[in-house]
């Protein structure tokens, strides 16, 4: 009876511990249904990042934290009379030192796809200040002194998308590759040696879609983690008899030859229209793709006439408005929609609250040593119309945060290479970080208990654990594993070995 008393009180104390979802975990597969052999993650030695709960068993007094990107202001102007206040589509690329900025010029308001969209090019070597180099490729308003890249191709001119592509193989004179288009053109694919000089791959469209397809920006790029080219379109999707701007995607193995789209989705969460989507391979982690999508409020009116007047907003463009949206994808038609408060909100001032404002820009790139920059488009339709840059830390899109009280949370079993465990993390002065390694069963291992987990206490993008001093995983390497962050004012950005 003793006996009994002892081994009830021990799984009592096993569930509290761990939150109360480890154990029942062990008993089910991905469908929930009863296992006694539980999905084992292999992660080998790759980043991962808290942006969903790919690799979260359980929270106990912690939780999942969107964070803020920091406003760092105008970074360029739309003011050439070939560009305006209808530039937009802007895709950042990191070539090396150099960062170039793609987007369409467009003076005046009117019908998709006219002669006078022009896709311009800006080039910086910090991210930060850019320039506009006189180009001398095509002849605007009767001078070659322009940033013009593509003219005279209307409508590839429209939305023109391009990506750095990185292949291991790739022929150096494709180096870049894009793909622009509307509706009625299909999706037509262009390439380019030094991303400034453009010819078409072919006159004929990669991709044709359903009406009003690709009327945005249609992202593509090389994915490293599936070996495939994959492109992120523009589409429409109809719920409860309201359409709504969503995304397909395609997937092809020579840029040219396309599978058939299939529909994304979001899970059990509201569908909102989607003006873009944004997606691209996050650059530090990329079997994850993040989306910086652009939310677009239909007839969420905010400026009344006489304020658009005073602004002087186009008329037509300042009845609705939007903000950016984050979202991720590990492959496959599913975007993961954890959090659906806005990730970069309109900011203060009227100005921000028109009609197709504040889109963001594609890609994520670092523009420091522990900075990394989101560019997003303000101020649309108005004389004042500009990209705006933010900031976050590095892998500082979301995190694992503890409140002052504390708190932990559990990892799913994994299995990993690697000697050491690298965090990204923030404490307060008064906060903490610990972690434990257990088995599969709940079992800690002898040597890496919380008893011997070195107190962690600090700000850093990389930092080592140890146990009594010592790092080495080596012993553990490709045993399947839980860890177990034991935490107190602080977050928990992402996690990798090494």
């Amino acid at each position: 009876m003793k006996k009994q008393i002892l081994t009830f009180v021990a799984s009592i104390f096993l569930l509290g511990v761990f939150g109360g979802n480890v154990l029942a975990a062990e008993k089910k597969n991905e469908k929930g249904e009863n296992s006694d052999n539980p999905e084992i993650i292999d992660l080998g030695s790759r980043l991962e990042l808290f942006t969903d709960y790919f690799l979260i068993e359980s929270l106990d007094k912690v939780s999942l934290k969107l964070h803020e990107p920091i406003d760092k202001g105008s970074v360029l102007s739309f003011d050439k009379l070939w560009e305006g206040p209808f530039s937009g589509y802007c895709t950042v690329i990191k070539d090396g030192d150099l960062f170039r900025l793609y987007y369409r010029g467009l003076p005046t308001a009117g019908k998709d796809g006219r002669p006078d969209e022009h896709t311009c090019y800006a080039e910086s070597q910090d991210g930060i200040h850019w320039s506009k180099p006189d180009l001398k490729i095509h002849e605007i308003n009767g001078s070659l002194n322009n940033n013009v890249i593509l003219s005279d191709i209307a409508p590839v001119t429209h939305n023109f998308s391009p990506f750095m592509d990185t292949r291991l193989d790739v022929n150096p004179k494709r180096k870049f590759k894009a793909l622009g288009g509307i509706e009625s053109s299909g999706l037509i694919p262009y390439v380019s040696e030094d991303g400034i000089h453009w010819t078409n791959l072919q006159k004929e469209p990669v991709l044709r879609g359903r009406k009003s397809d690709f009327d945005s920006q249609n992202v593509s790029f090389w994915s490293e983690d599936e070996q495939l080219y994959i492109c992120y379109y523009r589409t429409w999707v109809t719920v409860h008899e309201t359409r709504y701007r969503s995304v397909a995607r395609v997937t092809s193995k020579d840029f040219i030859n396309w599978t058939k789209p299939i529909e994304m989705v979001f899970g059990e969460t509201p569908q909102e229209q989607l003006y873009t989507n944004q997606t691209s391979p996050y650059y530090r982690a990329p079997h994850i793709y993040i989306s910086v999508a652009a939310r677009f409020m239909k007839d969420r009116q905010v400026l009344t006439n006489e304020e658009a007047k005073k602004l002087d907003v186009n008329p037509k463009y300042f009845k609705d408005c939007s903000d950016a949206i984050l979202m991720t994808t590990r492959g496959g038609n599913s975007y993961d929609r954890t959090f659906m408060e806005s990730f970069i909100r309109p900011g203060i001032g009227l100005q921000n609250w028109v009609s197709r404002s504040n889109y963001p820009a594609l890609n994520i790139v670092q523009t420091g040593h522990d900075e990394m920059s989101i560019y997003v488009n303000q101020d649309y339709a108005q004389p004042t119309a500009h990209l705006h840059r933010y900031t976050l830390r590095i892998d500082g899109f979301t995190s694992i945060n503890a409140p002052y009280k504390g708190g932990e949370m559990m990892t799913k079993p994994i299995r990993f290479t690697g000697d050491e465990l690298l965090i990204n993390f923030a404490t307060s002065a008064a906060g903490y970080v610990k972690v434990e390694i257990l088995d599969l069963n709940g079992n800690k291992i002898e040597g890496f208990e919380l008893e011997s987990s070195t107190e962690i206490i600090g700000n850093e993008i990389e930092k080592t654990v140890t146990w009594k001093g010592n790092p080495d995983l080596k012993q553990l390497n490709d045993q399947p594993v839980r860890l177990r962050f034991v935490m107190k004012d602080a977050d928990l950005y992402s996690i990798r070995f090494r």
